[in-house]
């Protein structure tokens, strides 16, 4: 997906997920439902695959991960011979947790999976799906509790998709977080993880460090898009209940900034007051789309978009006042135009109503422009802790030549070039470069270079002009690294890689393919950058044996 064309998703994580948008690099623009779709095919690699196809089960301490079947799945007829059939009440202990944040559990050796279970618990469900292999099944009754099972303090928790699992202590998050790493890294990729020893000696292999926290791991998004719909008495936004495109009315989101929340509230109020009817996707019609609105942690500046099926907005003097008015900390108010039946939250064309066409905010030492349609990383404090580890397993003394080769705005790239002689950045959307020279010069860096291409394509013709790399980062989308990208790297011979991962599945493909090819694994540190979710971050070091 085009950092520049968000989906809108059902959960609020997987909105800008990552380091640079995890959903859209290397990918020119958004396709049919708003799918990352590259504007190259990639090649066929001569490597077997370590992809996981189909639905297993891998028992590895409380974390279980599951790859579901892609597609629709069609009712079938009841299946014979199973230890359990739908509707069927049964008891069961929950062995594990998949990578959807579900209860994995056994009855009489069928797999079946839990939402809402957590590991350790014994349970009283009702079998609703089954298949050959496996089933899901409705928690009834907690019949025996897990002791990081906490009451979810959101009201709505149980109807939106937002958040996973709020219902698991903080702590028992975090270690979970750390055991679906582990868990891919041996299941998926073969690799030799250190674990001690009866008498507490650590045995040779990569090193997973436990999981990267937060001190509070509330109110961390600076970034809202909130989906509008219509209902008696005006305008309701919020989002999307799980598995549906229907609209949970919320004022208060314990995971947004709060100054999020004042603000959407008020644009519903306002915009009720003037009679602004909400976008329709069924029918197409109805002008207000989407609310989309910043918050600068470290400046405090905010900006507004609003996202609408026309350029037309009836009363936008008397708007945009009140809009001044009732929250006096906007810095920017915006207008997206989205005339387009998708469920893509931004279309081509973005004009200022009113102030900048930016907002300023820092990470760490580095500070950015945020326009309406950038990129921006949505939780800074932990992205402060993502990349101050990345620069530490490059392990820079200020002499190096580093390429990241997913670069995005640049963010890791001047996170980096502090610290480096000469910095290249590669990133396919020209978008994104556009912005990524913008905070170099922002920052008066001169010793890093910006282009646009793919990095499989260009990283080898910055070899042929006799750039040498001593250290590579990379930080792709979910669907991991180009195969010609590792092939490339594999070429080049860095001393080291670095490896920023947001999905273990992928992250242990790729380290294995690295791995066979000449370099060591080190060391994995997972970061939690969305807390009370079931996604985690993860740093990779490794260097060439």
């Amino acid at each position: 997906m085009n950092i520049y064309e968000e989906r809108s998703e059902c959960t609020l994580s997987n909105t800008n997920r990552s380091g640079r948008g995890k959903n859209r690099r290397n990918s020119a623009a958004s396709q049919g439902q708003g799918n990352a779709s590259a504007s190259r095919q990639p090649s066929k690699s001569s490597r077997p695959s370590t992809r996981q196809q189909g639905k297993e089960v891998r028992l590895q301490g409380a974390s279980l991960s599951a790859v579901r079947p892609k597609g629709r799945e069609r009712e079938s007829a009841p299946i014979e011979g199973l230890p359990v059939s739908k509707n069927e009440e049964t008891v069961i202990d929950i062995i594990g947790m998949n990578h959807d944040g579900e209860g994995v559990g056994r009855a009489n050796g069928y797999t079946l999976f839990v939402q809402g279970a957590l590991p350790g618990e014994t349970v009283r469900v009702r079998v609703m799906k089954t298949k050959k292999q496996y089933g899901y099944a409705k928690l009834l009754e907690i019949v025996k509790a897990s002791p990081d099972r906490v009451s979810a303090p959101c009201p709505i928790y149980d109807q939106c998709g937002g958040c996973q699992i709020q219902h698991m202590s903080y702590a028992g998050q975090l270690a979970w977080k750390r055991q679906l790493v582990v868990d891919n890294l041996q299941r998926i990729g073969k690799l030799n993880v250190m674990v001690e020893d009866e008498e507490g000696a650590e045995q040779q292999g990569i090193r997973v460090l436990p999981t990267m926290g937060m001190d509070e791991p509330w109110r961390y998004r600076n970034k809202a898009q909130v989906p509008i719909g219509a209902a008696e008495g005006g305008l309701v936004g919020g989002f999307y209940a799980k598995g549906s495109h229907r609209i949970i009315d919320m004022d208060n989101c314990l995971i947004q900034h709060e100054h999020n929340d004042e603000v959407v509230t008020k644009v519903k109020e306002i915009g009720s007051h003037f009679g602004i009817s909400a976008y329709n996707e069924e029918t197409g019609r109805g002008l207000l789309r989407h609310v989309v609105v910043k918050k600068a942690f470290r400046t405090g500046e905010m900006m507004l978009v609003l996202v609408t099926n026309g350029r037309d907005i009836p009363y936008k003097d008397e708007w945009i006042g009140s809009i001044r008015e009732a929250i006096p900390h906007v810095a920017s108010i915006c207008q997206n135009v989205n005339k387009k039946q998708t469920n893509v939250i931004f279309g081509d064309e973005t004009r200022v109503l009113w102030g900048r066409d930016v907002i300023y905010d820092y990470i760490g030492d580095v500070q950015f422009a945020i326009s309406a349609r950038s990129f921006y990383q949505v939780n800074p404090v932990q992205t402060e802790v993502l990349y101050g580890k990345t620069v530490e397993y490059a392990g820079l003394s200020g002499k190096e030549t580093v390429i990241d080769a997913y670069c995005g705005i640049g963010t890791i790239s001047l996170f980096l070039a502090q610290h480096a002689d000469q910095v290249y950045g590669v990133e396919i959307v020209p978008e994104a470069i556009e912005d990524a020279r913008s905070n170099a010069l922002l920052n008066e860096m001169r010793n890093v270079k910006f282009e646009v291409g793919a990095s499989e394509d260009v990283i080898p013709r910055w070899k042929e002009q006799g750039i040498e790399a001593d250290v590579i980062v990379v930080d792709p989308p979910r669907k991991g690294c180009d195969p010609r990208l590792l092939d490339t790297i594999l070429e080049m011979k860095p001393e080291r890689v670095v490896y920023v991962s947001c999905n273990p599945s992928t992250l242990a493909r790729d380290l294995r393919v690295l791995e066979d090819g000449g370099y060591r694994t080190v060391e994995v540190t997972p970061v939690d950058m969305f807390p009370h979710t079931v996604h985690v971050e993860s740093v990779a070091m490794l260097v060439r044996s």
